[in-house]
């Protein structure tokens, strides 16, 4: 196996070019968890995990809470399943808040406080309310809880690694927070070595091949936590050695279905990029130099290879899609990048 492989691998696994999932739920399950930062992106980039996508189906699952957008790893936003947010946050919250402790002592916010917002919150939400963050804003003025600088970004967060809140349905382009026991079944509780088994294999399976350090890099676990999750899940898991580089992946992986065709125009934050901490097999040598644009910026893939940026610029009735590619394009990779270009203008509903 080579690290072409290994490319070819994860556009398999991840469903970019086989067997698409027909709702946005299903992307989301599969994937256990997706980055969500930028949210229009973070919509397309379940779109391109599905088979007749479109804007406003993603968008539908949001609202109605078939998926949820919360802080959940490292701490950053993700798209996650409601029957996966209670034991996913058990596993990941108490080190999140233990890498905030710094944080929450330079903004002044004491247990008391998020103890009292914590109230607030639940009175102003109680029975399916929905507020957007200036609700919030006002509801914590009028219990004397300051919101300036990072408090009110602090209170939410903390509020959603404590299992208390989580999105809402958007109110036109604002975003809400709703009770998380109002969005989400209450499910058994499990044992933090089940969770970390869970986690693992999840993310192998779908993100796989991949490192130990990827999953630490994705996940904000330990070492030791993949390694325990890799060991008790090691039937399902196979490993292979890549230039001396150790990869893990779905032991029902079958190499010779995964192919290095077609294009897609990557989202910022797909987790195709940035689930990885090593990303050398997307990435030719030659464009090594471009590190910062590929990480924080949309990225072209062409034959399983990332050799571009691109941005969009979406109007009424148009999109017009300009594409950044750091070499010339020749004919095939350009007539594959169109056909990305109409998925794209598909998926929005305009030309």
């Amino acid at each position: 196996m080579t690290i072409s492989d290994i490319a070819n691998l994860r556009v398999y696994n991840q469903h970019l070019n086989h067997d698409k999932f027909k709702k946005p739920e299903e992307v989301v399950g599969y994937m256990c968890a997706m980055q969500a930062q930028e949210y229009a992106h973070a919509k397309w980039a379940i779109g391109l995990r599905m088979l007749s996508p479109t804007d406003k189906t993603v968008e539908k699952a949001m609202n109605t809470g078939t998926i949820l957008r919360t802080h959940v790893l490292r701490p950053t936003w993700h798209f996650v399943l409601p029957q996966d947010i209670r034991w996913m946050l058990s596993l990941t919250g108490p080190r999140i808040n233990a890498g905030n402790a710094a944080m929450y002592k330079k903004q002044e916010v004491t247990d008391t406080i998020f103890n009292k917002s914590f109230d607030v919150f639940i009175n102003a939400m109680q029975g399916g309310k929905q507020l957007t963050r200036s609700e919030i804003v006002s509801a914590l003025h009028e219990a004397n809880i300051a919101t300036g600088d990072l408090r009110l970004t602090i209170l939410l967060m903390k509020a959603e690694l404590e299992q208390l809140i989580c999105s809402g349905a958007k109110q036109g382009k604002q975003f809400t927070y709703a009770l998380l026991d109002e969005r989400a079944p209450m499910t058994p509780a499990i044992d933090r070595e089940e969770a970390v088994s869970r986690l693992v294999l999840r993310y192998f399976t779908s993100h796989g091949p991949a490192t130990i350090n990827d999953f630490v890099h994705w996940s904000g676990l330990t070492v030791a936590d993949a390694k325990t999750g890799i060991e008790i899940n090691k039937n399902l898991l196979t490993n292979v050695i890549v230039d001396g580089v150790s990869y893990w992946m779905d032991a029902n992986t079958d190499p010779a279905k995964a192919k290095g065709t077609g294009a897609y125009l990557l989202p910022v934050y797909d987790e195709l990029i940035i689930a990885y901490r090593n990303r050398d097999a997307m990435v030719p040598a030659k464009f090594m130099d471009k590190m910062g644009a590929i990480t924080f910026f949309p990225t072209i893939v062409v034959n399983n290879q990332v050799i571009g940026n691109w941005s969009r610029a979406i109007g009424k009735k148009s999109i017009d899609i300009e594409l950044k590619p750091f070499d010339k394009l020749n004919k095939t990779q350009s007539q594959a990048i169109e056909t990305a270009i109409q998925r794209f203008k598909k998926f929005n509903e305009l030309t």
